[in-house]
């Protein structure tokens, strides 16, 4: 096998066993040295696909027919993420006609919950500190995402995206977000870096207000804290509803909570957290009770 350079790919097939030899000057004329010695000769192309040994080749082969055929393969070495793209060829079979029927039917709105309960069921096995769980969890995060993107590409035209177009998106994000990293910048502190990327994230995003861009459909005490959290962190202070004031039961029970949550975030509690592990205690008492009652 032969290469212009050495790279990831040559020493990976390196590693399997395989001889490579780095050809320095005369690429073209060593190819063709090595089939009229051996028969077969293999290029390992580097990262940009050696576009003018291609051309240079293409056009030697056109004006000496017979000197030798050219086959083009695309190979892989398996780099992190490869799985992705069978992942994503999977969704694709499953999604497409012939495919599963229940997918095919789906819609956006159909999967909001489902994406929902798998990202709970993630946060439980985080909660659970069971690391194999939380690696099932986030693959069944991942499918709804293919999934998503995959009924995307049936919107009408002019409205369809793939999902490459949800990574490139991503990726454009986080180069953007830390020129730390990709532009040279000073990386700094934690909290430099935390306001950097706030301050990145302003310019991009067109707010009229400080509360724009808040998940609304998350639980209510953690939307309470996070609208608290905001307001604070522009220095806006706006006294929450008292509960004394509300006129029906509903609004003072919600005055009251607000109250709650905003008293627990001033002492640097979660108030979400606070009665998540609350209940949970509870319902192991119920399980308790219930084994008492069955004895």
């Amino acid at each position: 096998m032969l290469a212009g350079a050495e790279s990831r790919l040559t020493a990976a097939v390196r590693a399997a066993g395989a001889e490579v030899t780095v050809v320095d000057t005369g690429a073209t004329q060593a190819l063709l040295d090595a089939v009229a010695g051996h028969g077969t000769a293999v290029w390992l192309a580097g990262p940009t696909g050696d576009e003018s040994l291609a051309r240079e080749l293409g056009l030697r082969l056109a004006r000496e027919p017979g000197l030798a055929e050219l086959e083009l393969m695309y190979g892989s070495w398996d780099p992190p993420g490869a799985r992705l793209l069978d992942a994503v060829e999977v969704m694709d079979r499953l999604a497409s006609p012939g495919g599963d029927p229940w997918k095919r039917a789906q819609t956006h709105r159909s999967l909001a919950g489902f994406l929902l309960e798998e990202c709970y069921e993630a946060y439980d096995a985080i909660s659970d500190d069971d690391t194999d769980a939380l690696r099932e969890e986030l693959g069944d995060v991942l499918l709804q995402v293919l999934l998503h993107a995959r009924l995307a590409e049936n919107l009408p035209e002019g409205e369809r995206w793939n999902v490459d177009d949800v990574a490139g998106v991503l990726v454009d994000k986080m180069v953007r977000r830390n020129p730390h990293v990709f532009a040279g910048g000073e990386a700094g502190t934690l909290e430099e870096i935390e306001a950097n990327w706030e301050r990145i994230k302003r310019t991009e995003k067109a707010r009229a207000s400080v509360l724009d861009g808040i998940a609304l459909s998350q639980p209510a005490l953690a939307l309470a804290a996070k609208i608290l959290e905001r307001a604070g962190r522009v220095g806006l202070v706006v006294p929450p509803p008292l509960a004394d004031s509300q006129v029906d039961p509903e609004s003072r029970l919600g005055a009251s909570l607000l109250a709650t949550v905003a008293a627990a975030r001033a002492t640097g509690l979660d108030a979400e957290a606070a009665l998540r592990r609350t209940t949970l205690a509870y319902a192991d008492a119920v399980r308790a009770a219930e084994r008492a009652a069955r004895h």
